[in-house]
């Protein structure tokens, strides 16, 4: 069992046994959390990410909901120290699979958001995260293509993979864990995130990534946590400016927030999953109108996204403001692949160029 096994392994005990020595004292078991709502999110100065704040939940057993969930956690608890001690991994949903298995029936979960939550809450008061408890989502296919050169562990050993010469036009498909990944080289000059999968092939169709040196990472909509922690040790390590390019609406513009800041869900992994230091490069309210784009428009639920991002306190700047107030204004939408409709090469010749060059990247 390796050094970073062990730790996660006795941290789950630890845990359990916090619930023991409840027992033993004569108190009620519970578990406290922070709230993960927008409303508990406040900046961090020090690491300029958005993290939990002072209000929390608790799980008790005090009533028969709170007692089947400390049931649940203990269970679950169980089998991820059996799974470390045995080398094994599963994903979330074999979890709530497995979780029909269990002897106690009031320990199986009634649905995957319900084992998903629960991991998420053994991740805050464990500070372990669950790619360490051997914990895998489903295959998210999130790839990257440009002049990288890395090494990654597999079951077979050790590999060494260029992200251009040695993989086809699909590119490098991100594990789980990257962690588990060492950079050897690179001749990168700055990192796209790219939403569609549309846009990614148009980009690397056409070149980009070698004409401008760009690694291209496909977000695949919003991004999965290994996704994010690529992108995050990419900045960090190499010293590489990050930009993510989305559709023109406000989920796409929450994608961004994703990468730049960290999300509500798994504010309490924000310092090992965000990029503040990321740049938005479009596609901005302000694009549609100047480049006539097609547009769709805006739906009552899109209204209610903006409003919403108006509050949030990941989009508090001058420039979000701006912005978003402007779509509320033109009542519309578009798609990146809207760019189309000035030529397949405008993307790429005309559009990202200008635009990175405004800001500082190209």
């Amino acid at each position: 069992m390796s050094t970073q096994d062990e730790r996660a392994r006795q941290q789950l005990i630890d845990l359990a046994a916090e619930f023991y020595e409840q027992f033993e004292r004569g108190d009620v078991p519970e578990m406290t959390l922070p709230t993960r709502t927008k409303s508990n999110i406040e900046y961090d100065e020090e690491s300029g990410v958005w993290v939990y704040g002072d209000r929390t939940s608790t799980r008790s057993a005090n009533s028969v909901r709170g007692a089947r969930k400390l049931l649940k956690a203990t269970y679950t608890i169980d089998f991820l120290v059996r799974q470390l001690e045995e080398g094994r991994s599963s994903t979330l949903r074999e979890l709530y699979y497995l979780s029909e298995s269990w002897d106690a029936d009031e320990a199986g979960f009634s649905d995957q958001d319900e084992s998903n939550q629960l991991i998420e809450d053994l991740e805050i008061v464990s500070d372990v995260t669950r790619e360490d408890f051997h914990m895998r989502p489903e295959e998210s296919g999130a790839t990257l293509m440009g002049p990288l050169e890395l090494r990654e562990q597999t079951r077979r050993g050790e590999r060494e993979i260029h992200c251009q010469k040695d993989v086809g036009e699909g590119g490098y498909q991100i594990p789980n864990n990257p962690d588990t990944i060492d950079f050897l080289d690179h001749d990168i000059d700055f990192i796209l995130c790219v939403e569609t999968g549309g846009m990614r092939d148009r980009l690397v169709e056409n070149g980009f990534d070698t004409d401008h040196n760009a690694l291209v990472v496909h977000l695949k909509g919003q991004p999965a946590r290994a996704t994010r922690r690529i992108v995050k040790r990419l900045h960090d390590e190499l010293d590489l400016p990050v930009v993510v390019f989305t559709d023109g609406d406000p989920w796409s513009y929450r994608i961004y927030g994703s990468v730049a800041y960290g999300s509500i869900k798994s504010a309490h992994l924000s310092k090992y999953l965000a990029t503040p230091e990321a740049q938005f490069v479009g596609i901005q309210p302000e694009d549609i109108v100047e480049y006539d784009l097609p547009t769709d428009p805006l739906a009552d639920s899109d209204v209610n996204a903006l409003e919403s991002e108006l509050d949030d306190p990941r989009f508090t700047t001058d420039y979000w403001k701006e912005q978003i107030e402007l779509q509320l204004d033109i009542g519309k939408k578009a798609e990146q692949q809207a760019l189309a409709s000035r030529g397949l090469d405008f993307v790429t010749d005309e559009y990202l160029p200008e635009r990175l060059g405004e800001m500082g990247v190209l």
